[in-house]
């Protein structure tokens, strides 16, 4: 069961059946200590709240029934604006799809001002991992050539504008659809190439076909072929930095390709970056956002339309972010 914001409904998500429940009205969360109070301004629904509620992120089951958002954009009451991470999900206690959250000072990064909150939110953790994969684990060098897969994606899109910004000469993108397509090549993408109905090899041959050379980086949200076919087309000593598996957690990689090209096969997740550095990166995202050099295609939608918009996005039917707003 999750609560989501007395109509009960079941559905489907990551295989799982929850029942949702739109609850009306709760008591504004009151702060323990060190907490603060924050007035949400707008919240994501991201794949990391489903893998929450239904049971399959790394946290288990998590105690029911709370209000989901494991992130948000809000003021602080004060008046200063924040960026806010919470625990919903994960340990017990509400998130950001509400009026009102709650978070400690280590989970708030204030914001200057000018920053798109809306645009933050829908960007933030997802940028976050794009920018950590991309530098931290990564080692993005200027002048090198950067295959982003799932390009339409969120994480995509900021993985081709970050890797750019940070000096990239080329960036190409593998992406499912005609429409991710475009939102890849809106974003910056030189070239992008179909990420599935095909082989690895065939994967693959487009890949290398539509790069300028080897590619020295792969930022992969996707695993499953698309990594496989990705891993054909680095240079020697190239890097795959993997931050998610939308495509599939089984991906088929033959050692031969592994050794033969002396390749780097790494992994990334936001829940093991330190509260400082996930802070320099919300403020590296926030800055990018303010000066207009970073964007992402999302859709705002009233906080009270939060249970139909889980239910888009649980069924698949969202085909951008859905960012919940009041």
């Amino acid at each position: 069961m999750v609560v989501l914001t007395s109509t009960e409904r079941l559905v489907e998500t990551n295989g799982v059946q929850l029942r949702v429940i739109d609850a009306g009205d709760r008591d504004a969360p009151v702060p323990a200590d060190g907490q603060r109070r924050i007035r949400a301004i707008a919240a994501p629904l991201a794949a990391l709240d489903l893998l929450c509620a239904s049971g399959t992120s790394y946290f288990g089951v998590p105690a029911t029934p709370y209000i989901p958002g494991t992130q948000g954009v809000g003021e602080l009451d004060d008046g200063t604006a924040v960026w806010f991470a919470t625990t919903a999900g994960m340990r017990p206690g509400d998130g950001s799809m509400a009026e009102y959250a709650v978070a400690g000072p280590d989970d708030t990064v204030a914001l200057p001002d000018g920053v798109d909150s809306r645009l933050l939110a829908a960007l933030s953790l997802s940028a976050v991992a794009a920018y950590m994969a991309l530098t931290a684990r990564g080692g993005l060098q200027p002048g090198a050539q950067v295959l982003v897969l799932g390009g339409g994606g969120v994480v995509g899109q900021a993985a081709i504008q970050l890797a750019l910004l940070g000096g990239a000469r080329r960036v190409i993108a593998a992406c499912r659809s005609d429409a991710a397509r475009e939102r890849a090549l809106r974003s910056g993408a030189a070239a992008c190439v179909p990420s599935t109905g095909a082989d690895v090899a065939t994967l693959a041959a487009a890949m290398k076909e539509a790069a300028d050379g080897p590619v020295d980086l792969v930022v992969d949200p996707l695993f499953g072929p698309p990594a496989a076919a990705a891993l054909r087309t680095l240079r020697p000593g190239g890097v795959l930095v993997n931050v998610g598996g939308s495509a599939g957690d089984v991906a088929p990689i033959e050692s031969s390709t592994l050794r033969s090209g002396t390749l780097n096969l790494l992994g990334y997740t936001n829940t093991a970056l330190a509260p400082e550095r996930r802070a320099e990166a919300i403020r590296v995202i926030a800055e990018h956002i303010r000066a207009g050099r970073l964007t992402v295609d999302y859709e705002p939608v009233p906080l009270s339309g939060a249970t139909e918009a889980w239910t888009r996005q649980a069924q698949g039917r969202a085909d951008r972010r859905l960012v919940l707003i009041p």
